[in-house]
């Protein structure tokens, strides 16, 4: 096979004969190659064929080569354009490259020349056969996707993964991105070492200090032996903070700490440790909101968004939709033992149709539901609407069920003392200072709660 072959090249020109001979040029170096004669064209077949790299005529009928990239790279900003064009300039050249243009070659190209710009474009974005990872697409093999938004993301991602910076990913919650996380780490330079993950909203602020920076035996109650804490576990490897929005103040701090002086001091100790971990947070929370509602600080902000990738929802991979279900039906099924073919056609479309608040984690529980329940190899049209109007897949994560359990008590507290924060911290066995951060965290005002009002 040749080292190229899986690598497509979307290319535009309203010239048959050039688009034949592109064409022919390309898919003779191992290329897979899709050609079409309008910019039109060229965004309804993207979609289907997901190419790799653009290569465009500047002057077209109707929407232009520029106007093609624009609308590209608005919605695919990892994605290399090659601009061609007979009524090529410098000015036109420098023009196109300051705004993101890949590549400029003015007809007629030099082949070496025109090759030469193709192979570099899959270079750069990290998946070109001369990139260090050949074709190898083990690194993503957990991501299940034909959605042009997600093969972007993850263009972006195998880019990203050859660097040390620290990356930050925002998603809504169950959109996946811990899997997004583990992906990066088996693309990068540090697959070899271990990757920690922890949910920085599951674990009571006393413990996470511990668990991140490791205690020493006896700094603490409960404390009977030394613990090395997750970042000297990750040392080597990445360390995936996962919900870091849900991080306490005094724990923002010390993080903030580590990640400028790249040592640890843990809990009872005067001994400061070196540590060299790769840094991937998440969060289904808008930082820049908690920022300005002091629940976030920004220079931890700043040092943890180097780089950063948006997850879209599953409502916006509806196209993700089938593949996924289909996969998840095999998992449930070898699970529990069950002889499940897939869905019917009226099955499946409802699955599409639905809107998805909990994206793909809500998506699962809904497959497991069904296969649970399926008397029949096809999973009926009326099991799966039984399923949706239930809200079985919405089931929340630890972290966001701990956080409403915490905001009911939170008001329940305050309804039975009318409103007095200061009993209500006595009965909660908090201090004022602890019970208020408590307050401020879920937005709960006690002034609600004051006679009259609640």
């Amino acid at each position: 096979m040749n080292k190229h072959t899986g690598k497509r090249i979307l290319i535009v020109d309203d010239d048959p004969s050039l688009l034949r001979l592109l064409s022919l040029r390309l898919e003779s170096a191992g290329y897979s190659v899709r050609t079409v004669e309008s910019a039109e064209q060229a965004l309804s077949s993207m979609a289907t064929f997901q190419p790799y790299l653009i290569i465009t005529d500047l002057r077209m009928g109707g929407m232009d080569g520029m106007a093609l990239f624009e609308t590209v790279h608005g919605r695919y900003p990892a994605l290399p354009v090659i601009i061609l064009t007979a009524h090529g300039s410098i000015p036109d050249a420098v023009a196109a490259t300051k705004r993101g243009v890949f590549g400029f070659l003015t007809k007629p190209f030099d082949t070496q020349q025109l090759m030469e710009q193709v192979e570099k474009a899959f270079q750069l974005s990290g998946g070109g056969p001369d990139s260090g990872q050949q074709d190898d697409e083990s690194w993503r093999e957990e991501i299940i996707t034909r959605s042009p938004l997600m093969e972007d993301v993850l263009r972006q991602a195998r880019m990203i993964a050859a660097s040390d910076a620290s990356l930050f990913i925002k998603g809504n919650s169950g959109t996946g991105k811990e899997l997004l996380a583990r992906s990066v780490h088996r693309a990068s330079p540090r697959s070899d070492h271990p990757f920690v993950g922890i949910d920085c909203g599951a674990i009571p602020e006393q413990l996470l200090e511990s668990e991140l920076f490791g205690h020493r035996k006896g700094s603490f109650t409960g404390a009977s032996h030394d613990h090395p804490g997750l970042f000297r576990a990750a040392d080597g490897g990445t360390l995936f903070l996962d919900e870091i929005g849900d991080m306490p103040p005094t724990v923002q701090v010390k993080l903030l700490r580590v990640l400028q002086e790249r040592e640890v001091r843990p809990v009872g100790s005067v001994e400061a440790i070196p540590i060299n971990v790769r840094l991937i947070s998440a969060t289904h929370r808008d930082l820049e909101e908690e920022m300005a509602k002091g629940n976030f600080r920004e220079d931890l902000f700043y040092r943890i968004n180097v780089v950063s990738l948006d997850l879209p929802t599953l409502a916006e991979r509806r196209e993700d939709i089938p593949l996924l279900a289909s996969h998840f039906v095999k998992l449930v099924a070898e699970k529990y033992g069950k002889e499940i073919s897939g869905f019917s056609p009226d099955a499946l479309e409802r699955l599409v149709s639905a809107p998805w608040p909990g994206n793909i984690r809500q998506l699962y529980n809904i497959v497991e539901q069904v296969v649970t329940l399926s008397a029949t190899p096809v999973i009926s049209a009326q099991l799966v609407q039984q399923a949706l109007r239930n809200k079985a897949g919405e089931m929340p994560s630890f972290s966001d069920a701990r956080s409403r359990f915490e905001r009911d008590y939170l008001a329940q507290l305050l309804h039975i003392t009318g409103g007095n924060v200061t009993q209500a911290a006595k009965l909660a066995k908090r201090n004022r200072t602890e019970f208020y951060r408590l307050l401020h965290r879920h937005g709960v005002d006690p002034a609600q709660f004051k006679s009259g009002k609640s």
